[in-house]
């Protein structure tokens, strides 16, 4: 074999999301992209916002930025407007220490991973979940164990108690979440928190709560994303501008530690130490003077409302069921056959990609990305009437 055995088998079994976009590529050059309605990847369609422009114009040409290597955490003054930005949003101080700067959320989840696994310990995580989580937790040695959420994708706290066991390490949670769009409210974090808090006295051993939210800017209907800070002391957030400005080419984000963390020093020196021995070294320096100089800002959060109210309108029309998205920019329907995946050829057939939920972790459903043109959506309504008709 020339490559790792680990890496074949998780080359057999990739990401759905992917293996969808292959084959839309093979219908789009048979068909013509314009007649490919492609709802498969979480990729922005929408601008960064004009103060984006403005920022970046003013650093490329400001003559006194270098692009010398800094601290593996990154900039101080970045870190610092960062830390106004978490302290806003989880109503409580953070430090600019308390900030590391990383390529990206996913940059983030690996550099915390890799700080805090040991060895066969387990990260928990409710499903339906995004997909490169356990790519990301095996990275590091550890085993992911999903947990099943409530009828609508809410928090299982018991099911949460029954899995959490003397090899636990963390509990990773997704809110707004990826491919769902569910949102948990303030009451199931303050339960989590108090089920972390008593397990961790239970099994002696410090179990994290991980909130990866790279959606948390993107919700409707006047939802606002509730703090973890003040639920759990042992809480870390990662996230990424990927979403919120529609820079996930850019690969920037950070992660946040809770200023009440027990052994918060040691944690942070950890995550600077793993940010540079996984190799990113440190964060992109252009784009974290850019964002520094543009704390609060993000995308026209009303037009993916728009696409939301538009798509579902569609699918209730055409009969499926689903529950709206609290948040992110994908729709979740129950997918009208048993299989999820024969459902998703079907839709094909109507020159319509869509990701079997089964690559989730949420069998009988499958998921659909919203941040698509509007004629995309509108295009697709024919072939999604269609779909339903013929299994039913």
């Amino acid at each position: 074999m020339t490559i790792a055995k680990h890496i074949a088998e998780a080359l057999q079994a990739s990401s759905w999301i992917r293996k969808m976009f292959e084959e839309g590529t093979v219908l789009k050059a048979r068909h013509g992209a314009e007649r490919v309605c492609d709802f498969t990847l979480g990729n922005p369609n929408l601008p960064p916002p004009e103060s984006f422009k403005k920022a970046l114009a003013q650093v490329a040409l400001d003559p006194a930025i270098d692009h010398a290597y800094m601290s593996n955490a990154g900039y101080p003054e970045t870190r610092q407007a960062v830390a106004g930005q978490v302290s806003r949003e989880q109503n409580r101080p953070v430090s600019g220490d308390d900030i590391v700067m990383t390529c990206g959320a996913a940059g983030g989840l690996n550099v915390i991973l890799k700080a805090i696994l040991n060895p066969g310990e387990t990260v928990l995580t409710p499903a339906p979940y995004f997909v490169e989580y356990r790519f990301y937790v095996e990275n590091h040695g550890g085993r992911l164990v999903t947990v099943p959420t409530t009828a609508g994708f809410g928090l299982d706290l018991e099911a949460l108690a029954r899995a959490i066991d003397e090899k636990t390490r963390a509990v990773l949670i997704n809110s707004p979440n990826n491919p769902t769009g569910a949102l948990y409210p303030a009451t199931a974090l303050s339960g989590l928190g108090q089920l972390l808090a008593e397990k961790s006295r239970a099994y002696g051993r410090n179990i994290y709560l991980i909130a990866d939210e790279p959606y948390r800017d993107i919700v409707y209907d006047h939802v606002i994303v509730p703090p973890i800070f003040d639920k759990y002391a042992d809480s870390i957030v990662v996230t990424s501008y990927s979403k919120t400005l529609s820079l996930p080419g850019e690969r920037l984000g950070f992660v946040a530690v809770n200023p009440d963390l027990a052994h918060k020093k040691d944690l942070l020196a950890a995550m600077v130490f793993t940010n540079r021995v996984l190799g990113f070294v440190n964060a992109p320096a252009l784009m974290q003077r850019v964002v520094a100089r543009m704390p609060g800002e993000r995308v026209d959060v009303g037009q993916y409302a728009r696409k939301k109210e538009m798509l579902c309108d569609i699918l209730t029309e055409c009969g499926y069921q689903f529950t709206p998205p609290a948040g992110a920019f994908y729709l979740f329907p129950k997918s009208p056959l048993a299989d999820d995946v024969d459902f998703v050829r079907r839709l094909q057939q109507e020159l319509i990609l869509a990701v079997p939920g089964s690559g989730f972790g949420g069998p009988g459903y499958f998921r659909l990305a919203f941040c698509v043109d509007d004629r995309t959506i509108e295009n697709a309504a024919p072939g999604f009437k269609k779909a339903i008709q013929a299994v039913q």
